[in-house]
Order: structure tokens, then C-alpha cells, then sequence
């Protein structure tokens, strides 16, 4: 067990090489505040089995929420990327899930963690927003654990950030609250809908200008030198508002689930996407942001390739 600011990191037995290589995991807990994370890491088959023997590396971080469902998706992905040239850092991925032991537990903290804070208002939030908390326990302790005590003596260069649905909600939160916080923001699907668009105001209030008609049609400039700004990739599936007959439905079965779609949080998708492109673009503030539309993909099957997609654009930037 490791500790490092009132959090404490349980190791999982380890899992043989066959099964899980060069792949590890823990319970992260903060018994003052009741909290349980389920931590998975990755990295290099050329790197040592046991992280803390790993030396003279240097590696980018990709951390990914929602660990239970894309955490090993993420990390095979990157162990299959080939890089254009062997100068590039090495990679590790790390994922950050909750206790599948308690599902009502994993499911009301997860709304809380991805919730962002609305204005102050006499009716308390409901969820509370934990997001800003949540933002300190990735960048203040996970991230210096993952580096002090983890890989004490790999040298780290960049990070990203992945999340999808609402966890690509809690994504546009973090680059809009603390920017300087990863060089990549990643979000697949965001659940723009949240409080009625709230988050894309947000994004207007915090970054500036809210749209390219208010900058004539023309993209403020951005110092080509200043690498301290983040880029931004936004990806949706077309089927996700825009859906298409099944092989096998019927024209009744199809007009039924075109009226639930309808009536879902995913029925805005395309245009709130674009929305949320227009205003990060027009604000200036990132280095780049791309709007990726997946063809013949709806909200389920988006998130395994924005997470293939988001690595190559991560690692060979």
C-alpha cells in the first residue's frame, strides 16, 4: 500500500503476465471522505513488469474515465499504435473506475463526479457537483502518485484527458475550469444536454468569444510559439441524432425508436457538437480543435474509436 494526500492505494493481487501484461491495479480510498476509486495501469510490453524497476524512459499519460468500461480498451489500443518515429516518448494509460462490488455506490458517485457546479441558487444541486473535487484528485494526487511512486523514475511529458457521454461532459468542464491542467482534451459524445445546454454558456462565459460570427468569420491568432495551450478533439456518431432503418426492422419498430431517440438526451447531438466547436474555435483560447463525425456510429459504438482516433492524435502530435 502507498499513500499520498489522505488517499491510499491498495494493490490488486497481481494477474499473470498472460492474462493482463504489464498491467496493474488498485483500489484508490479516502476513508474522510468516503470515497473509492478503482485505478488501472498500463504501459510498454518493453518496459519491465514490475513499473517501479522501469528506469531511463520517458513517457505521455493518457487518463481515462469510465476505467471500468474503456480502461482496457484504451490500453490495448495503445500497445497496438505504431509511432511514425522512434524518437517519440513512450505510452502509458491510466484509468480511473469505481468498485463494480457496489453498483448503487459506483453509479451516484459517478454522477457526482461528472457533474459540474451550477450558479448558486437557494434549491441545493441534485447530484452535488463533485467535478472540481474530482478534477483535484486526478491532477493532485493520482497524477503525482501515478509519477512519485509508480514510475519514481520515468521522466513524464504530456497528458490527455478521455471521457465519454457524461464523462466527455466532465471533460469540457475540466479544459473550460483549468486548462492548463492536460495538453489534450478528449470528448467523445458529451452529454451537451446536461441542464439544458448549460455547459455550452459555460464555455462562452470562460473562454470569450462564443462564436466565429462574433470575430467577423475570422479566428483570432494564436502565437504559434505558445505550446502551453490545449488541444481539443470533439467526436460524435451520426446515428446518435440522426438514426437509420435497421436491416431487420420494421418501418413501425423504426419510427419507435426514432420517437425515443427523439425524447433522449442524445437527440441534439450533431448540432450541440458543432455548437461546442464553433465557440471553443471562435474563443482562441486552444491550440487546436478538431470535430470528428463517426459515419454509421450511435452513442455505444462512438467511444472505442474516439479512443483509438484521440491516441494517434495524442501520441503523434
Amino acid at each position: 500500500m502507498t499513500s499520498l494526500n489522505g488517499w491510499s492505494f491498495h494493490p490488486f493481487p497481481p494477474f499473470p503476465a498472460t492474462i493482463y501484461p504489464n498491467t496493474a491495479f488498485w483500489n484508490a480510498t479516502n476513508p474522510s471522505r468516503n470515497l473509492t476509486y478503482q485505478i488501472q495501469v498500463s504501459w510498454p510490453f518493453t518496459w519491465s513488469s514490475s513499473p517501479n524497476l522501469t528506469t531511463n524512459k520517458t513517457a505521455i499519460t493518457m487518463y481515462v474515465l469510465d476505467g471500468n468500461a474503456y480502461g482496457t480498451t484504451a490500453a490495448e489500443a495503445v500497445k497496438r499504435h505504431i509511432p511514425p518515429s522512434t524518437s517519440q516518448p513512450d505510452r502509458l494509460v491510466v484509468s480511473i473506475g469505481y468498485p463494480l462490488t457496489d453498483a448503487v455506490y459506483s453509479l451516484s458517485q459517478r454522477a457526482i463526479d461528472f457533474s459540474p457546479p451550477l450558479p448558486p441558487t437557494t434549491t441545493p444541486q441534485t447530484p452535488p457537483s463533485g467535478a472540481d473535487d474530482f478534477l483535484d484528485f486526478i491532477a493532485g494526487t493520482l497524477r503525482p502518485w501515478v509519477r512519485k511512486k509508480v514510475f519514481p523514475s520515468v521522466t513524464f511529458k504530456r497528458d490527455a484527458l478521455y471521457g465519454h457521454s457524461f464523462g466527455g461532459l466532465f471533460v469540457v468542464y475540466a479544459l473550460i475550469a483549468r486548462p492548463e491542467t492536460f495538453h489534450t482534451f478528449l470528448a467523445a459524445s458529451p452529454s451537451l444536454w446536461w441542464n439544458r445546454g448549460y455547459i455550452l454558456d459555460e464555455v462562452s462565459n470562460r473562454l470569450g468569444i462564443s462564436n466565429l460570427a462574433d470575430v467577423g468569420g475570422e479566428i483570432p491568432s494564436v502565437p504559434t510559439s505558445n505550446h502551453s495551450r490545449p488541444a481539443v478533439v470533439i467526436s460524435y456518431g451520426d446515428l446518435e441524432q440522426f438514426p437509420v432503418r435497421r436491416r431487420k426492422e420494421t418501418e413501425a419498430e423504426f419510427q419507435a425508436r426514432k420517437r425515443t431517440i427523439a425524447t433522449r438526451f442524445n437527440a441534439t447531438m450533431t448540432v450541440q457538437c458543432h455548437d461546442l466547436f464553433d465557440r471553443i474555435k471562435g474563443s482562441g483560447k486552444v491550440r487546436e480543435v478538431l470535430l470528428k463525425e463517426y459515419a454509421g456510429q450511435d452513442h455505444n459504438s462512438v467511444a472505442a474509436s474516439a479512443i483509438a482516433d484521440g491516441l494517434d492524435y495524442f501520441i503523434d502530435w
